[in-house]
């Protein structure tokens, strides 16, 4: 499969000789400043041909390339080719496009775990950061708007900050080169139908693309017993994207990003239960069978981003405005979900994010090249929640202790609003030592005022050295400041549940804390109750990060990364209840290492990579929102290291591509070595404080397993004028069964299988 740069560790922004060397595919810039060159005017009066509108923009990107160098940290490419060799091509969803890149496991519900973090992604478009939004199951961004792909990982330059697991860089298809567009049909297997449309070109000075698409199957999420198609599991999605870019003149422009997103899934069930073994009773009804649980999650987004890019011999900006809303709706079953869970709970979240974005980059001579910027964020964020519970008597000397009071639901309402704010400001300095060896040394500053007030001054330090033309080695540290994820921190009232009716502490009810975390309807000597519920803070982490790429010849290249993070305060995320909705905590302490190998072979019609990763993550001490958890694994955390429940020991991706005749045949595959699950002790050891512990908390590994794809499709050339293409892929080939989740585990509510076999068909007609 064709890679457009495997990985590189340094960009057009250093002398040309040494960027070629190191990037052989990166755009052509001038060979001092890193910046692109003008192009020359046209005559007075004339108007500026089409090619010379589609050369500007051209030089204007690489011109804009120059302000984010990914100086020392490791970037991993994945070009429009790339994606469309790979089983599924565009319809692929992006977070199974960047399962293909080193240290990416795969997690349910469409998640990624990098390098043993949990999620911590930042998502931008040209450059340009998206806000955070709320989002579980839906991916927002399509691979089919991308032209091109990049993951950065490792020790990030200044430029980057706050969500620094990895940096996900989407170069947007502008529509420049030619006008034309195409229309896809493609499904198979789980009721699956995929069509999409795509357009784009140029008139005059004006650039424009646009895509839309709509996705129906009966696999919306993954099946929770391994079913091929799961009890209801339908999902509906539609995404829309636009791109509009306007060429000012020879050294500015102006473009406009604007998309949306509108999802919907059901929840899928098991069959064969009869209730949750609460022993409860709603309104006389004690029994519901599993497989007629109904319950619904809705995503939506619209986002929207407007940027003015100017540049000359020595100095290019742009300044770039974003903004995002999106909702998440979670409805239950209120019957099934009491009788369950205790709790039945109607869950609606808002969030309205907008951001401003300012950064250059100066020349300031041929020894130095400084870059700096300023990123302004406001968020809001509204949380609607009813709780349906039931009431329970909690006094111990009453003769109805434990028991329900009666079997009417009890309403708690919990509703709140927050907002906000996050100021970000760096500066750094790209100095060449010498022709071979670079210097990136700088600083970032990050605000953060939300549901705590924190902030941090945080150094980066990257050295490239090139010994050789076809080796580079590098060496970074960064000090990183992460801020939990606003949007998901739970701001519902803990003693709302433990006491619903005020004034009366001797009842509680089973949506309380100790139903959540132990199955048991009061606090008994099992299992003590825990209401501590401590705001989660920001993660501090110092990142150190070596790796060397070596290019053999001119079609391959080796590389090996390894890299060491240490934390105060890791910030983790789980499910805790049925709404599928994460909730971030926090670790006292953190460490994370590993080191990842990655591969790749491109010549004539045959291409083929290859990565590894051996990582393990850990934290010590759950010290923010306590009530979450037993009183016994909470205890036990405090002065124990345990594994993070997303901890991938090994992780393994491949692929090959060969065209015969016009032909393509290629395939993928993905390899973990499993998730974690909680460890059940064979004697449950008791405290003083009477507290049970039963299980190692996230103690054991699940099963590994290996995942492959199929792919093959042809295109004719000219059908009725325009190129048809045809093809057939076949989604886990040998039909593995395999368990990303066995229910248990830090954070983890319900098992989740991988996908089983599927059958896929695609028709994409150019016009």
């Amino acid at each position: 499969m064709p890679r457009r740069a495997a990985k590189t560790w340094i960009t057009a922004a250093a002398p040309l000789a040494l960027a070629l060397a190191a990037a052989p595919a990166l755009a052509v810039a001038d060979d001092q400043s890193g910046t692109a060159p003008a192009t020359s005017a046209p005559a007075t009066g004339a108007a500026p041909s089409t090619n010379e509108i589609v050369v500007t923009a051209q030089r204007l990107d690489a011109a804009r390339d120059t302000i984010q160098p990914q100086l020392g940290a490791s970037t991993y490419s994945l070009s429009q080719q790339t994606i469309l060799t790979l089983p599924a091509g565009e319809n692929t969803p992006l977070n199974q496009v960047l399962l293909q890149a080193p240290g990416v496991a795969q997690d349910s519900f469409g998640q990624l775990h990098i390098r043993g973090e949990h999620n911590g992604l930042q998502y931008r478009l040209n450059g340009v950061i998206l806000p955070e939004g709320l989002s579980v199951f839906g991916q927002t961004l399509s691979p089919r708007l991308a032209g091109n792909v990049e993951l950065i990982t490792g020790a990030l330059p200044a430029e980057y900050g706050l969500r620094t697991a990895g940096i996900v860089d989407i170069t947007t298809k502008s529509g420049e080169f030619d006008n034309g567009g195409s229309v896809t049909v493609y499904g198979g297997s789980h009721d699956d139908i995929e069509p999409s449309i795509e357009y784009g070109g140029s008139s005059g000075s004006l650039n424009y693309f646009a895509s839309g698409s709509y996705v129906a199957n009966d696999l919306g999420i993954e099946s929770p017993d391994g079913r091929s198609d799961p009890i209801h599991d339908h999902t509906q999605q539609y995404q829309g994207f636009a791109y509009l870019e306007d060429v000012i003149d020879p050294s500015s422009r102006v473009s406009v990003i604007l998309g949306t997103s509108d999802q919907s899934f059901q929840i899928p069930d098991v069959s064969g239960e009869m209730n949750g073994g609460l022993g409860l009773n709603v309104n006389g009804q004690t029994q519901y069978p599993s497989q007629n649980l109904s319950e619904y999650q809705t995503e939506t987004t619209q986002y929207g981003v407007v940027s003015y890019l100017h540049t000359t011999d020595k100095f290019t900006t742009q300044i770039s405005l974003s903004g995002r809303y999106s909702t998440l709706q979670f409805t239950p079953d209120e019957v099934g979900d009491l009788l369950y869970n205790g709790i039945s709970q109607n869950a609606d979240k808002t969030d309205v994010a907008g951001g401003l974005q300012a950064e250059g980059v100066y020349h300031l001579s041929d020894d130095h090249t400084l870059r700096g910027g300023i990123i302004i964020d406001v968020d809001h964020a509204a949380s609607k929640t009813t709780s349906d519970v039931l009431l329970i008597d909690n006094d111990p000397a009453a003769s109805a202790y434990g028991r329900q009071i009666n079997d009417t639901p009890f309403a708690i309402v919990d509703n709140s609003g927050k907002t906000a704010e996050t100021y970000s400001a760096y500066l750094q300095d790209e100095w060449t030592l010498a022709y071979h060896l670079t210097l990136n040394y700088g600083a970032r500053f990050d605000q953060f005022d939300g549901y705590l007030d924190q902030n941090q001054l945080s150094p980066r330090v990257n050295l490239v050295w090139l010994p050789f033309s076809a080796t580079t080695i590098h060496v970074g540290y960064a000090r990183y400041f992460t801020p939990p994820p606003f949007e998901l921190v739970a701001n519902e009232s803990v003693q709302k549940f433990v006491e619903p009716i005020a004034g009366n502490p001797n009842i509680t009810s089973t949506g309380s804390p100790v139903v959540a975390a132990c199955g048991a309807l009061v606090a008994t000597k099992a299992c003590p109750l825990v209401t501590t519920d401590t705001t989660p803070s920001a993660e501090r982490a110092n990142y150190f990060d070596v790796g060397v790429e070596q290019k053999v010849g001119s079609h391959l290249s080796f590389t090996v990364d390894s890299y060491l993070k240490l934390s105060k305060d890791l910030i983790d995320e789980g499910q805790f209840g049925a709404p599928i909705i994460l909730t971030p905590f926090n670790y006292a302490n953190g460490r994370q290492y590993g080191v990842e190998l990655s591969g790749s072979y491109a010549k004539g019609p045959f291409s083929a990579y290859a990565n590894f990763a051996y990582s393990v993550a850990q934290g010590e001490g759950w010290i923010s929102s306590q009530f979450e958890f037993p009183l016994a694994q909470l205890e036990y955390s405090q002065n124990h290291y345990i594994y993070l429940d997303h901890d991938q020991r090994v992780s393994v991706s491949g692929g090959a591509s060969y065209t015969w005749q016009g032909t393509r045949f290629g395939g993928d595959l993905i390899y973990g070595s499993g998730l974690r699950a909680d460890q059940p002790l064979g004697s449950p050891v008791t405290d003083a404080d009477g507290s049970v512990l039963t299980a190692i908390p996230n103690g054991q590994e699940q099963p590994q397993y290996v995942q492959v794809n199929l792919s093959v499709n042809h295109k004719f050339n000219d059908v009725l004028g325009a190129p048809l293409e045809v093809r057939f892929d076949v989604i886990n080939a040998f039909d593995e069964l395999y368990q990303l989740r066995n229910g248990s585990g830090v954070g983890v509510f319900a098992p989740q299988y991988g996908p089983r076999r599927g059958f896929f068909f695609g028709v994409t007609k150019d016009f």
